[in-house]
């Protein structure tokens, strides 16, 4: 697939979405959030992506929305621009039943936090950072930092993080939960390459039902969680990677999972 402002590359199974507009340091424009969008209705649709990547061109992952983009628009109507821009892309991460890892290379700042936020695993450089940017400029978290950033880091540290702006670097990230784990900028491609591959093999139907599960869990019962599970095991107990894992495992073998 070819965009303005996405690079977007299938191979083994991983589909790589990279953030293109690295003079600018991958901000939100409208070109490159409808990209995105479309971008993830491609690899919803793609039966030979198991897993997806995103990051960021040039130095930074995405410094949220472009503000030079919409200098001297007279009277904006914000609530109709997340409603159409941003919304559905933080839906469709969600939504996604594939594992999506953020390849956190730079800076993730105001929408660009959130949509880091939004991925399944974060692997982080140590030359990375994150800041919940909003208040700087007088606006209130969106793009769903509102909703992941509190679950993440509890309630009196997210209140902090979001009226005070303050950065975060990669390893205060890891230390408070918002990242998975922090390398050496050096490393970073062949540790995100080697979390990917293994997605990219494993039971990617399982994996699509318990990103639901979790989902699912913050707005449940316990009642309500295990009638889910018992729903969730029938499915995945009628696909063919589970006839498989049960055969490599009886056989003493490395399963091979084709998710399905």
């Amino acid at each position: 697939m070819n965009y303005a402002c996405l690079l977007y590359e299938v191979a083994n199974g991983v589909a790589t979405i990279t953030l293109n507009r690295p003079d600018v340091f991958n901000a939100f424009n409208d070109q490159q959030s409808y990209d995105l969008q479309d971008a993830l209705k491609q690899v919803a649709r793609d039966e030979s992506v198991r897993v997806v990547v995103l990051t960021g061109a040039g130095k930074a992952f995405c410094s949220g929305q472009d503000l030079k983009a919409i200098a001297g628009a007279s009277k904006r109507d914000l609530s109709e621009s997340l409603e159409k821009r941003y919304n559905p892309i933080i839906r469709a991460m969600r939504d996604l039943p594939k594992p999506i890892i953020c390849k956190l290379n730079g800076v993730a700042a105001g929408a660009g936090c959130s949509l880091a936020l939004a991925c399944d695993m974060v692997v982080a450089s140590s030359a990375a950072s994150m800041i919940e940017v909003f208040v700087n400029v007088g606006l209130v978290l969106d793009s769903g930092s509102s909703f992941f950033l509190p679950r993440a880091v509890g309630s009196l540290k997210a209140f902090e993080l979001s009226t005070l702006g303050s950065k975060v670097t990669a390893e205060e990230a890891q230390e408070l939960g918002l990242v998975n784990r922090v390398v050496a900028p050096e490393a970073l491609d062949a540790a995100v390459a080697e979390l990917a591959a293994r997605y990219a093999t494993a039971p990617t139907k399982a994996i699509g039902l318990i990103k639901k599960m979790l989902n699912k869990s913050f707005s449940s019962t316990l009642d309500e969680m295990l009638e889910y599970e018992a729903y969730c095991q029938k499915i995945a107990g009628n696909t063919e990677d589970y006839q498989e894992g049960i055969a490599a495992f009886n056989e003493k073998r490395k399963a091979q999972f084709k998710g399905r």
